[in-house]
């Protein structure tokens, strides 16, 4: 079915126009954008991983989301931007520019329809910057319209418990935690016989500099990766998936109903034609 992990009612391209056109109060209506990847985890997984995840976690999330919460989530962005990983066969990659207009072109589609809020649940480490940047622009534009650009694991959790400190510290791709939720998630597209432990070495993370920390360098997956693996697939578990699954989800509900009551009071706009003596 076209809806995948989401629940058929609360799946947006299954309603008619005239529904969408008769929801009350769509101001408060919560849309929710999942955001994944096409793009190689190694030699274990299949590369859907990340569009897996986005939509596998929402999908439990509104499963269990309180019934009087108007919530829906629109068909799954699979390609992302995911050029750091394009040396490795099978990649599929937008720009940054084409990725910020097609989201930027969805948003101003619901906004003409009379939607208010917009969440972006987005799954792949390689455009969170992309997003954040969509959504100050498009809230720049139409003062009125909110947008969350929300990365699926920064929502309240306790993975950290499941997963080893190195891995915590290193393991951002194909590891332990992709590799347990797609157990849970799509376990017959993993092959647990080539998962395979791979880390970067030190080469790139020399004094204060780091891949992801406060003060970073640029990189690509090949710099760090010869397999695509950064972390320990070897030590994932269906097990340790389905919590996961089940802690992250119950995060997102969280976040959601946050969204759902999220009412700012509008400042006055600004007169930006006078000039500041």
């Amino acid at each position: 079915m076209l809806q995948g992990f989401i629940p058929p009612d609360r799946y947006f391209a299954y309603l008619s126009w005239t529904e969408i056109r008769d929801l009350p109060d769509k101001a408060n209506v919560v849309l929710v954008q999942p955001l994944g990847a096409i793009e190689q985890h190694g030699p274990h997984l299949p590369l859907a991983v990340d569009s897996a995840i986005a939509q596998g976690i929402l999908g439990q999330a509104l499963a269990q989301l309180d019934p009087a919460i108007p919530a829906y989530a629109l068909p799954t962005q699979m390609i992302g931007k995911s050029n750091e990983h394009w040396h490795f066969p099978g990649t599929l990659s937008l720009s940054a520019a084409t990725l910020g207009a097609v989201l930027t072109e969805t948003a101003e589609s619901l906004y003409r329809a009379g939607f208010r809020k917009l969440v972006f649940a987005n799954a792949h480490g390689g455009q969170p910057q992309v997003l954040e940047i969509v959504a100050r622009d498009l809230h720049q534009r139409y003062g009125d319209l909110w947008i969350f650009p929300f990365f699926v694991w920064n929502v309240p959790h306790s993975v950290e418990e499941l997963l080893s400190p190195r891995e915590l510290k290193e393991g951002i791709h194909g590891g332990d935690a992709e590799t347990s939720l797609l157990l849970s998630l799509l376990p017959d597209t993993v092959k647990m016989e080539a998962a395979i432990a791979e880390y970067p070495d030190n080469r790139l993370q020399a004094g204060l500099i780091s891949l992801e920390g406060k003060l970073p360098v640029s990189w690509v997956t090949r710099d760090i990766s010869h397999s695509g693996v950064v972390g320990d697939a070897t030590v994932a578990t269906r097990d340790k998936g389905d919590r996961i699954l089940a802690d992250l989800a119950q995060g997102w509900v969280q976040a959601l109903t946050a969204v759902h009551r999220f009412h700012p009071s509008s400042p006055p706009s600004p007169d930006c034609s006078k000039s500041l003596d």
